[in-house]
């Protein structure tokens, strides 16, 4: 009896949680980029606004976006040396770089032109590039062919172009997440095109913010129903895959990740790749070439580079699909 008082006289002291310290879930979402944008941020009041998000895209399309004619990457395109770069440009660029010594070229930002070629791009093509047209390409595709020097990025050739947008999205969904964090939020689930970045928990249940993993429907290559669920402390998850957006000519058929050696789609078992990361532009890069590697190349390479978790839809030759997962991301998948 003379414990439980005191539990309860303990209990009477404690002071009350501030106000200052009570969360609340606050829910911004948007068109931007040409896909949508959901924010979940926990805290006291709401700190950062929808019109702080449009501010902050439009900056980085400003940039980056190959759909403004005045952005600065357009701007490096039509250059025959290069341009001055701004911030965003130089740190995406910067990563672009490391990604493609890490991965032996498969992935390559110049890949532009035939990106354009096989109709992904900002025009619209009628039809399938010939076998000539790809060969005159190739020559003018090659990260190792651009330069940062300072504040400026070069090219070695005048026809070298550059195509971020397969890590982009990746980067702004990091910029966001450092607006949250600037407004002391530590608590928050940005989503941006399917690619995300969390941190904390959701508030006041305390669980950790859980993202799902498609399951794709290899034989009409459609989105399915979700094929697991990651409970994640903090970091960045991305996810490429092939199933969703390619290309139909007749009997040709292309998906939209081109093989920057070859100049053709890649080719292999891979139907999807979620990656998780400490951020989402690391992971938004990654994905995209390990889709390209193949399934045992993408393990092997995995193993080697323990920093990156993820996630491997494949198919089986038989045509159904199989997926794998390495030990960290295995962790991380909730189970029922």
């Amino acid at each position: 009896m003379l414990l439980g008082l005191l539990v309860v006289l303990a209990g009477w002291l404690l002071p009350p949680t501030p106000a200052s310290e009570v969360r609340r879930a606050f829910h911004l979402s948007g068109y931007a980029q040409g896909t949508t944008y959901a924010i979940t941020y926990y805290a006291p009041d709401s700190l950062v606004t929808s019109q702080d998000i449009t501010t902050q895209l439009a900056e980085i399309d400003a940039s980056m976006s190959l759909y403004q004619p005045g952005s600065l990457i357009n701007q490096f395109n039509q250059s025959a040396r290069g341009i001055v770069a701004d911030q965003h440009l130089r740190v995406v660029v910067r990563k672009a770089l490391q990604v493609y010594q890490a991965t032996g070229g498969r992935f390559d930002a110049t890949v532009e032109p035939l990106v354009q070629a096989w109709g992904f791009g900002t025009r619209p093509v009628a039809a399938p590039p010939s076998a000539a047209t790809i060969r005159a390409i190739l020559p003018h595709i090659g990260s190792d062919k651009i330069h940062l020097k300072g504040d400026s990025l070069v090219k070695d050739l005048p026809a070298m172009h550059l195509d971020l947008n397969g890590i982009a999205q990746g980067y702004s969904v990091d910029v966001l997440a450092t607006l949250l964090e600037r407004h002391h939020i530590q608590d928050y689930l940005v989503e941006l095109g399917g690619e995300i970045r969390v941190r904390g928990h959701k508030w006041p249940s305390g669980e950790l913010m859980r993202i799902g993993i498609e399951q794709p429907d290899t034989s009409a290559f459609a989105a399915a129903a979700m094929q697991q669920v990651i409970c994640l402390p903090a970091g960045g998850v991305t996810t490429s895959g092939n199933y969703r957006k390619f290309r139909q000519w007749g009997g040709v058929r292309s998906a939209h990740l081109i093989d920057p050696k070859t100049g053709y789609a890649f080719q292999n078992e891979l139907i999807s790749v979620t990656v998780v990361a400490t951020d989402a532009l690391t992971a938004d890069a990654y994905d995209n070439a390990l889709m390209g590697m193949g399934l045992a190349s993408a393990l092997t390479f995995l193993k080697q580079n323990p920093a990156l978790q993820a996630y491997l839809i494949y198919q089986r030759p038989d045509g159904t699909a199989a997926a794998t997962a390495t030990a960290g991301l295995q962790q991380l998948l909730s189970h029922p």
